[in-house]
């Protein structure tokens, strides 16, 4: 049976679930998007989006993560060892960056990665 939500009233509140509130999050980290635009498609408040934003950093179940291009991986610099194998290259506020090659075990690269967000 169909769901319809009917809204009565000024205030017009909505419950969002998270996987609505991600959707959204994520369209407006999309490259190029502007965070007002992706706020009139969902009916939201910008002021909404950036404290779902927040909501989620704090929760550290959500990251931005951008894919860099093929072209980007060749102009590395020379110094750099690459394996042949996939490896996702996190960088943290600050100075700091890890490259973990896609052999190593989850458990490991998950210790790795909190060890230095809490720095």
């Amino acid at each position: 049976m169909a769901r319809v939500e009917v809204i009565t009233g000024p205030e017009r509140r909505r419950r969002w679930n998270d996987e609505q509130k991600r959707a959204i999050v994520a369209a407006s980290l999309e490259p190029g998007a502007v965070v007002a635009d992706v706020a009139r498609r969902a009916e939201v408040g910008a002021d909404q989006i950036y404290r779902w934003r927040q909501q989620f950093a704090r929760s550290d179940r959500f990251a931005q993560v951008l894919i860099a291009p093929p072209e980007a991986a060749s102009a590395r610099s020379a110094n750099e060892v690459v394996c042949g194998e996939p490896v996702v290259e996190i960088e943290f506020p600050g100075k700091t960056r890890v490259r973990i090659p896609g052999s190593i075990p989850v458990p490991l690269a998950a210790s790795i990665i909190k060890a230095l967000a809490r720095r």
